[in-house]
């Protein structure tokens, strides 16, 4: 039995290693072989590409790395017609991934998306692909069943399989008691994986942190960086702001446990931070084109998971909303989120400042958090992973034998 994987983020990569140990645990004798980043590699997974290394945003960025792309592609195009995978699992990545499914499905080989897009809430009428080139979805959050399902896909909710990860760490307690400082409270910024991200969010998180420093003088900064190649441009910009702050690679658990509060790029680290149970404030800063598209294109209010599993329902809202605290439709808002062109320093700082200073405040959201992550973080979504594809093989084996012996 041999699984091809197509895995093009960090998160998926990490998504990926955890699903493949899940399987291992129930086929030792399955081989795993594609796309997919270290983490993969390091559980048993025969990588034909790093394809995280083009983990990539926005149109220009897709464009300019074409030709890699292309070669990839065609890549595994050869690779399905000489050696035919028993099946391909595809994980986030709609773009490449997308074309990986039709070069699988053109050779009969079934396909299984583990970790959908979030077609409801940018590109709803690419559900039409996912009916036409994927047998199988399985859904990391609660409402995307219900609403693939109604569109005409086979999916099943398995869970976020970032909440195993997140059970599965253990922190570094010897680091975690050098930032114990009751009198000089801990704030810490998540500029984002992607190098891109931390270009265009860095300086206006730390324009917020200069804000900050001014009304609470006592508050430290830290910044969790997400691989070393992007601490060279990190130390600049904050050498820039002329603030002091810290800065470490391979932290971001404990820098989160650690803090009073953070400041993040909005993607899957809310949950993590949900997980930890810190208040924080989303930003995502984009180009004013980028604005204008995502204005478009945008189907849902929010832009942060958290806030989109606390909605009482997350496509109420059929046009793009803006996050306001005093819009009533907020009120179950629990972590603060801008997308923008423009300047939110001043606003991230007024939470930060609250969450640092008004104690029964702080407790509130925090309960919240505890209380959210209780409903939906206890984990176990690569084991039910791993049993569903196990059964589909299992039943697909089961089919042929009978369909020969017919």
């Amino acid at each position: 039995m041999r699984v091809f994987f197509s895995v093009g983020e960090p998160s998926g990569d990490l998504h990926g290693a955890n699903l493949i140990r899940a399987l291992k645990g129930r086929r030792a004798d399955w081989e795993f072989v594609g796309y997919g980043g270290p983490k993969m590699a390091a559980a048993g997974c025969r990588l034909h590409a790093d394809l995280t290394q083009l983990a990539v945003m926005w149109v220009a960025q897709v464009i300019w790395n074409f030709r890699k792309f292309y070669r990839l592609l065609q890549q595994a195009d050869r690779y399905f017609r000489e050696h035919r995978p028993d099946l391909v699992v595809l994980v986030d990545y709609p773009g490449f991934n997308w074309w990986i499914a039709r070069k699988a499905k053109a050779q009969g080989i079934t396909v299984l998306y583990y970790g959908t897009p979030q077609l409801w809430a940018w590109a709803s009428w690419r559900v039409q692909k996912m009916r036409r080139l994927v047998d199988n979805v399985l859904c990391k959050l609660p409402f995307e069943e219900a609403w693939f399902r109604q569109r005409g896909c086979q999916a099943t909710f398995v869970g976020h399989p970032y909440f195993d990860e997140l059970r599965a760490q253990v922190l570094d307690a010897e680091f975690l008691a050098g930032q114990d400082d009751p009198e000089r409270p801990l704030v810490t910024i998540l500029p984002g994986s992607r190098n891109q991200e931390v270009r265009l969010n860095l300086p206006a998180l730390l324009k917020a942190s200069a804000l900050i420093r001014k009304r609470v003088p006592g508050v430290r900064f830290a910044v969790a960086a997400y691989k070393e190649s992007q601490l060279e441009s990190i130390h600049r910009m904050v050498s820039t702001s002329g603030l002091a702050v810290e800065v470490h690679v391979g932290r971001t658990a404990e820098l989160i446990h650690g803090a009073r509060c953070c400041m993040a790029c909005s993607g899957s680290v809310s949950l993590e931070l949900l997980y930890h149970t810190r208040p924080a404030v989303i930003l995502y800063q984009i180009s004013r084109f980028g604005y204008f598209v995502q204005s478009v294109f945008r189907k849902v209010r929010y832009i942060t998971l958290v806030n989109l599993l606390t909605a009482e329902d997350p496509f109420a809202e059929r046009t793009a909303g803006i996050y306001h605290p005093e819009d009533p439709r907020d009120a179950h808002v629990l972590m603060p989120e801008y997308l923008t062109c423009e300047d939110r320093s001043a606003d991230l700082a007024e939470h930060v400042v609250a969450w640092l200073t008004d104690e029964a405040k702080y407790a509130a959201v925090q309960q919240s958090l505890a209380e959210l992550k209780e409903r939906v973080g206890q984990g176990g979504a690569s084991q039910r992973a791993a049993e569903y594809i196990t059964g589909l093989v299992g039943r697909r084996t089961g089919e042929q034998l009978h369909r020969r012996s017919a």
